[in-house]
């Protein structure tokens, strides 16, 4: 099977989504059993984010 590359994400300019942007952006340097780890952080931080949006960026 043949990797294809994963541009990196583009920023969103919201600091807590560019946070979760990076966490995901990194598994393929993490063991297998550490990504569903990482999915539910990305998850709560976004969910976090989305309850408690910025007021000013």
């Amino acid at each position: 099977m043949t990797e294809v590359p994963v541009p990196a994400p583009m920023p969103t300019g919201i600091d807590a989504v560019d946070r979760v942007l990076d966490l995901v952006a990194g598994l393929d340097s993490r063991p297998l059993e550490e990504h569903a780890a990482v999915f539910e952080e990305a998850h709560a931080g976004l969910r976090h984010t989305l309850d408690n949006p910025p007021t000013s960026q």
